[in-house]
């Protein structure tokens, strides 16, 4: 089973913690299609045949496609690529795109998995982060998306910023419980070197983002959410059971991915690539004929540090078993050895052959694993060959 991931660089506007790629003009979106189709082509053999079991479209506001171009866009995928009849089929929507018809055009197109960027349902909140939407329309989009039939939604929250209460961050998580929603991704704020908050909070226009209360929150947010049923599967991410994120999951568990589109990310187990961050340069080199990317081969030890990293965060935790089976018994005590002060600090728990982490745990998980990282040249010699080659 693979992943499609397509990004899509649009926004109506830009929010000020925002720092991934995206242009608040839209008046190059017609070419960035044509250029999207060609890519689409050029890559059908990235995923070796591999059957597509989720599709996910991501950005950006990918909500601002008219029906046309995203049916065209499904339309290349699937002519290029084997997906799957049962696959998860996800569309990041804004509050504010979100209508009847246009509920309507994705369901029809195939999109079967709503991620809906509420962030907030208090207006000085989303005035705060410059969100295109209001409160009332954060509540509203997600009735009109139940109404239309979208049983398999995920909201987005964020946490710890300036000025929000731990009575009204209780109020948005009971919000989002008593709507029903059966998944919720879950961010503390982040002030990302280069974004208009960095700035602004370097010019003391708006205030840092307080470690402890993030803390606090997050803790808070695991806790209700876990009395109202939600499994916390991974930091980030609490499902109703069954209805994890299958392709973010497959993220996590190394499953072969490709990314489209400007600034998108691609896995084929052997070596990650990624796209120029740039509309321009992105359609002028398609225009050619040339994948705008580059590439690098993973080492042996940025396998294993990228398992131990990704593992670490999901509800399962890392396997010990599973590292000394593809890396040899001496990896393995190598990383019993780094793990012993976290175990006893209770950070860190052992269920059998699983290093998990606790719920305090959780509030260190970075630290924690890139405490356990192997250092270039650190392998152990015991390594199968199978592997090393």
């Amino acid at each position: 089973m693979a992943g499609i991931y397509v990004h899509i660089p649009f926004c109506r506007q830009a929010c000020h913690y925002c720092n991934f790629y995206f242009s608040v003009s839209l008046a190059s979106k017609n070419g960035f299609i044509g250029a999207l189709l060609k890519e689409i082509v050029l890559q059908q053999t990235y995923l070796a045949g591999e059957l597509v079991d989720t599709l996910y479209f991501g950005g950006g506001t990918p909500s601002l496609l008219e029906r046309g171009d995203l049916s065209e866009i499904m339309a290349a995928i699937r002519t290029n690529f084997q997906v799957s009849p049962q696959a998860e089929i996800t569309l990041e929507a804004n509050p504010d795109d979100i209508s009847i018809e246009k509920l309507s055009s994705w369901k029809a197109v195939g999109v079967n998995r709503l991620s809906i960027g509420i962030q907030s349902f208090i207006e000085k909140d989303l005035r705060w982060m410059n969100r295109a939407h209001n409160a009332e329309q954060a509540r509203t989009c997600i009735a009109l998306a139940q109404s239309a039939g979208f049983t398999n939604l995920s909201v987005d929250l964020i946490y710890g910023t300036p000025g929000l209460g731990d009575q009204e961050w209780q109020e948005i998580v009971d919000a989002v419980i008593g709507m029903h929603i059966p998944h919720l991704s879950c961010y503390a704020l982040t002030v990302e070197t280069g974004t208009a908050l960095d700035k602004m909070i370097a010019q003391h226009k708006r205030e840092p983002a307080d470690p402890e209360q993030q803390a606090r929150q997050f803790l808070q947010l695991v806790d209700r959410l876990g009395d109202a049923g939600y499994e916390h599967y991974e930091i980030s991410n609490f499902a109703r059971p069954g209805m994890r994120s299958r392709h973010n999951a497959s993220y996590w568990a190394g499953t072969r991915y490709l990314g489209l589109g400007p600034s998108a990310h691609s896995y084929n187990g052997r070596s990650r690539q990624w796209n120029v961050a740039s509309n321009l340069r992105y359609g002028q080199e398609l225009e050619k004929g040339i994948l705008p990317f580059e590439s690098e081969t993973l080492t042996l030890v940025q396998h294993l540090n990228e398992y131990i990293m990704t593992s670490l965060r999901t509800a399962e935790g890392l396997d010990t078993s599973r590292v000394g089976k593809l890396y040899g018994a001496g990896a393995t005590g190598q990383l019993e050895a780094s793990s012993a002060k976290y175990i006893n600090n209770g950070h860190l728990t052992r269920n059998g052959s699983f290093l998990q982490l606790s719920r305090e745990g959780k509030l260190f998980a970075d630290g924690i694993a890139a405490d356990l990282f192997f250092l270039p040249g650190t392998m152990p010699d015991d390594v199968p060959a199978a592997v090393r080659t």
